[in-house]
């Protein structure tokens, strides 16, 4: 069933902590949960479908429902790293689509900078994943993985390291207007490249920061749309895919987005060419360039040289990305932040995204989560949003 037209999202907020000394996990959805109600003219009693990921503890859905006393027909959990709340709006939409909810509320929070002064762990137990199994004795970091992707990139395409601090220097001309970002000072790919290596060969401001906060999106049924005093963004289509290490024949070079990207233009009748706006998942500077390839704004292998010709920075490119600062430089709200992507792009889409970032004319938008490691296996998720009249 296609999905097109069929839901809208309606609400919208991004938490303005970047540190949460003092707060719960349970606490931060809850506020930013409020926060999207209030944006939508929305109430807690109109809630009937709930989506949350890893991010919530225990049975992350059940524990945060009791918490925020919500009484709900439908519930999802799909845990899949940064992709899990792109693919959550896809399932919500789905949902209403299907007539089983009409009004979803989907919530991320976490506070990993908190958790690591206050030195103790999210995880119990630590150690990697079960589901790393094979990666494990060799100890990798997150770093590790991307680091490997990107000198594999490297290597087929001649893409260099100041080619990939073009993805940081656009995310940080956005992030000067950004009161809440973490890094707001605007830096040249001399700075990227001669900040100190973490893992060969990405460098320190080839990552994405750490941050506690989070964020929520309200999806809600046409009929109540239309009922709604404020604007509101059409879903139009979406794309899901995992890409994983087949038994050892892997490629490097690209991402699930290879598989999403396709399936979610096609649902929304549009080309990567009529897209405005493009909120991608930035979790390092090479995970934008192979998504961006990958989502076909540029030919495999072209990755560098298009962020490189500043395509990605607002009023200059053809391709305005991130205008909040992302991960790069904003925020990455625990270690699945894909909602602030979605968040973004509706910011954008009603036009009311920071003045000196704001896209004119901006009708058609994009967003997409990486999930997992782009060295190892991955969730990919895509959504494609428009205005109302879209």
């Amino acid at each position: 069933m296609s999905i097109r037209g069929k839901a809208y999202i309606a609400g919208v907020y991004e938490h303005p902590l970047r540190e949460a000394t003092g707060k719960t996990v349970p606490q931060l959805h809850a506020e930013v949960a409020k926060g999207a109600l209030e944006d939508a003219g929305l109430t807690k009693d109109d809630i009937d479908a709930y989506y949350c990921a890893g991010d919530v503890p225990g049975l992350g859905p059940l524990n945060q429902a009791e918490y925020m006393g919500l009484n709900v027909a439908q519930f999802d959990s799909t845990e899949v790293g940064g992709s899990s709340y792109v693919a959550h709006v896809n399932h919500a939409a789905q949902a209403i689509a299907m007539g089983h909810c009409k009004v979803a509320l989907i919530t991320l929070a976490g506070r990993p900078r908190a958790d690591a002064k206050e030195n103790y762990r999210t995880r119990p137990g630590g150690g990697p994943p079960a589901d790393y199994a094979f990666e494990a004795p060799f100890r990798p970091v997150v770093t590790n993985m991307y680091g490997m992707a990107a000198m594999r990139h490297m290597h087929e395409y001649g893409t260099t390291s100041e080619q990939l601090a073009w993805v940081k220097v656009a995310a940080s001309h956005h992030a000067q207007y950004n009161e809440h970002a973490m890094l707001r000072n605007v830096v040249t790919v001399e700075d990227v490249v001669n900040s100190p290596m973490i893992s060969d060969p990405l460098h320190r401001l080839d990552c994405c920061v750490m941050s506690d906060g989070g964020g929520a999106v309200i999806v809600v049924a046409p009929e109540i749309a239309a009922q709604l005093k404020r604007l509101v963004v059409k879903v139009l289509g979406a794309g899901e895919a995992i890409k994983h290490l087949n038994g050892g024949k892997v490629d490097l070079t690209y991402s699930g987005a290879r598989w999403s990207g396709p399936k979610a233009f096609e649902e929304a009748g549009v080309t990567p060419a009529d897209i405005k706006y493009a909120s991608i998942y930035d979790s390092f500077t090479i995970t934008v360039v192979e998504t961006l390839e990958d989502l076909g704004f540029c030919a495999k292998g072209e990755g560098g040289k298009f962020v490189a010709d500043g395509n990605l920075i607002s009023g200059v490119g053809k391709l305005p990305f991130n205008t909040d600062g992302g991960g790069l430089c904003n925020n990455h709200p625990t270690d699945r932040g894909g909602i602030t992507k979605v968040i973004e792009a509706v910011r954008q889409l009603r036009g009311e995204a920071h003045p000196k970032v704001q896209v004119a004319n901006c009708d058609i938008a994009l967003a997409h989560g990486t999930g997992g490691l782009l060295g190892s296996r991955m969730g990919s998720a895509t959504l494609i949003m428009g205005g109302a009249d879209a």
